[in-house]
């Protein structure tokens, strides 16, 4: 047997173990990282497995491309409407968030630890970012649902803030060994880091997309493939210039993610796998790296400065900025609570390991301390946390999936199928009464496993399967009309505007989109909209005539207004 042969059945046993104590996550209330962290600690020289690893170069590596993919997955899974919503909230706690947080940490864990101010601070830095994508394998194993604005800017925070952290970690060590100055050389490290980052991220993503969409590849397992190297390449492009690799393999996720290719969703399933084989991969490798006993020389100094980190600096850093934001105090107070601690301080820790700093191993162990203490306070407490402050929603219901259709590229129309469960509010209707806007076509129609053609008018019943087909931009509406959402709830259509035929009538709106209008009133939109000079605003929208509509229809276009 090769010394390679036997390297390969470990590496899959340490995965393969990883990947099944993640089904203990949901009974023990743990996020996953830290059943992975713990998977390679047990595995390491000082535990069962006596598995000897101290190459700090080798898990920089292998970290640095795992967390690359993350961002990258991160990215992908990041919805244009998500960007719109949180976007100012999120880039403040991922830029000076994470400064505040960094500074207060870091003069704390000086005086608590006896170390330079600059050393101090670098620790601050290391721990400055959080890592949500814990925090809500958490909330959906527990089944918990919370606002879309919240989720959205705890995501955006938590993809968006390692940068930051990164660049105030280089800027230390910089300091530290003397190899930088501060003032004019940190601001333009600062300048170099996100400038070309994000630049690099945009112009890969942008490349990306139109790339893709016009070559003809052998194998269609080829695309996801494709995409991969992608991210992998916005991130080699801008570390090779001096800039945010992080920064730039998420943007360009973000950009590809929101745009249309061809083997779209298998391209989301296989990078979602390979984020979390990265994931696992990288948590247990760090695992294999500690030295239990040696956590047990700082666990009372690790313990003060995770308490300070998680009571006092994470509240300061988020409270003063979100103060005068549209998020209420509850809000607030679970932003301030949901500042878990992962992958990225770990990752980082290994940085003074690699420039020779005194008090390397100190950091390292004191910042492995901290986030597992992190991770397990307030990862298992995060359930607790919603109820306690009334977040938790219930789930916006889904009944639509959308269909692969590879061959028509970049066309603007998406199929999807929909199957019609018992609350659904068009159960009982006839197809041709349902006010379908222009661009939502029924293409077919199943029932008890025969295919019941839309021209035959049928009344629509519970288990039938719809597959319809529809402009990307109308997805909310066709989300509304077929789901089972009570009036009262906000309706998914999101401002975009919509044609509607001049017979629909303001009840059928109201009843089928959830609007705020009488469900009673007949008024069709042609009578509503036909003695008025300008558009009708209601509370719930714009009506008015559509002069862009086909020459064969009478419609009406309708603008939602925002909520």
């Amino acid at each position: 047997m090769f010394a390679v042969d036997f390297e390969i059945l470990i590496a899959a046993l340490l995965l393969f173990t990883g990947i099944l104590s993640s089904m203990l996550s949901p009974r023990l209330g743990l996020p996953m990282l830290v059943l992975f962290l713990i998977v390679g600690m047990l595995a390491g020289e000082a535990g069962i497995g006596g598995i000897a690893f101290n190459d700090a170069e080798a898990a920089h590596a292998m970290g640095t491309l795992a967390l690359a993919i993350i961002l990258f997955d991160g990215g992908l899974q990041t919805s244009k409407a998500a960007i719109k919503m949180a976007w100012k909230p999120a880039s403040l706690l991922a830029t000076v968030g994470v400064a505040v947080t960094a500074g207060i940490t870091g003069i704390a864990a000086a005086t608590i630890l006896g170390i330079p101010p600059l050393v101090g601070l670098l620790l601050g830095a290391i721990v400055g970012s959080t890592d949500a994508a814990a925090v809500f394998s958490i909330l959906r194993s527990a089944g918990i649902n919370i606002n879309p604005r919240l989720k959205s800017t705890l995501e955006i925070e938590s993809a968006s803030n390692d940068p930051m952290a990164i660049f105030l970690t280089i800027g230390l060590l910089g300091l530290i060994t003397n190899e930088m100055s501060p003032g004019v050389e940190m601001v333009w490290l600062f300048v170099k880091q996100m400038g070309i980052g994000a630049l690099a991220g945009l112009v890969i993503g942008w490349l990306a997309v139109k790339l893709i969409n016009r070559l003809k590849l052998i194998a269609a397992g080829l695309y996801p493939v494709l995409i991969a190297v992608c991210g992998t390449l916005a991130f080699g492009v801008a570390a090779s210039l001096d800039g945010s690799g992080f920064l730039a393999t998420f943007i360009a996720g973000a950009i590809i993610g929101n745009s249309r290719f061809v083997y779209q969703h298998a391209t989301f399933l296989f990078l979602d796998g390979l984020a979390w084989l990265s994931q696992i991969a990288m948590f247990v490798m760090l695992g294999l790296l500690v030295n239990p006993p040696s956590l047990l020389e700082v666990w009372a100094e690790g313990l003060l400065i995770a308490i300070i980190l998680v009571f006092i600096a994470r509240p300061l850093a988020v409270a003063p900025m979100l103060a005068f934001s549209r998020f209420n105090v509850r809000e607030i107070t679970m932003i301030s609570w949901v500042g878990l601690r992962g992958s990225v301080p770990i990752i980082l820790a290994i940085f003074p390991l690699l420039f020779g700093i005194a008090e390397a191993g100190l950091v390292f162990n004191v910042v492995f301390f901290v986030v597992l203490i992190s991770a397990t306070l307030q990862g298992s407490s995060l359930p607790w946390m919603a109820r306690k402050l009334k977040l938790i929603e219930p789930p916006v219901p889904s009944i639509s999936k959308k269909l692969e259709i590879p061959s028509l590229g970049d066309v603007d129309v998406d199929l999807i199928e929909i199957k019609l469960n018992t609350s659904c509010k068009v159960v009982g209707k006839a197809l041709d009464e349902l006010p379908l806007p222009l661009g939502v076509d029924v293409a077919m129609m199943v029932r008890d496993n025969k295919v019941v053609t839309p021209q035959s008018h049928p009344v629509l019943a519970t288990h039938d399967y719809l597959f319809i087909t529809v402009q990307p931009r109308l997805h909310g509406y066709v989300n509304t009309l077929f789901s089972s959402v009570e009036r009262g709830e906000k309706s998914g259509l999101e401002r975009r505007s919509a044609l509607f035929d001049g017979y629909t009538t303001i009840g059928e709106l109201a009843h089928y989109y959830d609007l705020d209008l009488s469900p009673a009133d007949n008024t069709t939109l042609t009578r509503l909209v036909s003695k008025q000079r300008h558009p009708v605003q209601l509370s719930v929208g714009t009506f008015a005539r559509a002069t862009d509509a086909p020459a064969t229809h009478t419609m009406v276009r309708f603008t939602p207004a925002p909520y």
